[in-house]
């Protein structure tokens, strides 16, 4: 069992219901699902760009992407509906709090001059968004591995009502917050 689901089960359960005033344990937030996405608007000159943020979300995620499409033509930017400019994978279960416990002891902190994560990226449903400049934080990714760096997206959906006890869910895990941020 993981690391973060079993610490979950065993006390941030109770915990997050004492702390919420909850008394139904169905109303104790938990994690839905991670969905971690890279756009790549060079792939429309260059397909490589596209397969290689590909190989780089299935070494991060252990799962196979899907290929987003474009949904709509805009002619400033040479997009035409239906080219291929991305790619998304959405986690759920095991390889969801694999990858959160990956993200929040190993990634984050891997980053240049990090400071800890916004804590205004909630939306008002009590899901968190975190953007990363390049893939080669993840320990999977090597230097030689990447000839072009991008950014990746990633959305933690999470089943609390609202953005503090959302905020109360990651903090319980472990999620590095910046200091002095209210």
């Amino acid at each position: 069992m993981n690391r973060l689901k079993d610490t979950y089960r065993n006390t941030l359960a109770a915990k997050l219901a004492t702390d919420l005033k909850l008394t139904n344990p169905h109303q104790v937030p938990k994690l839905e699902k991670i969905v971690v996405s890279v756009g790549v608007g060079r792939a429309l000159q260059d397909s490589k760009h596209l397969e290689q943020a590909v190989a780089t979300l299935t070494k991060i995620t252990g799962q196979k992407p899907v290929i987003t499409k474009a949904r709509k033509s805009i002619a400033t930017f040479k997009l035409r509906y239906g080219n291929e400019i991305g790619a998304t994978v959405t986690l759920r279960g095991e390889r969801m709090y694999f990858f959160l416990d990956q993200l929040i002891s190993v990634v984050l902190p891997r980053i240049r001059d990090f400071h800890g994560v916004k804590v205004n990226a909630f939306d008002p449903q009590g899901n968190y968004s975190i953007g990363i400049k390049e893939q080669t934080v993840f320990p999977q990714i090597s230097y030689e591995d990447s000839a072009t760096t991008h950014g990746l997206q990633i959305n933690i959906i999470t089943s609390g009502k609202d953005k503090e006890a959302a905020r109360a869910l990651l903090a319980g895990f472990g999620m590095p917050f910046e200091k002095g941020a209210n």
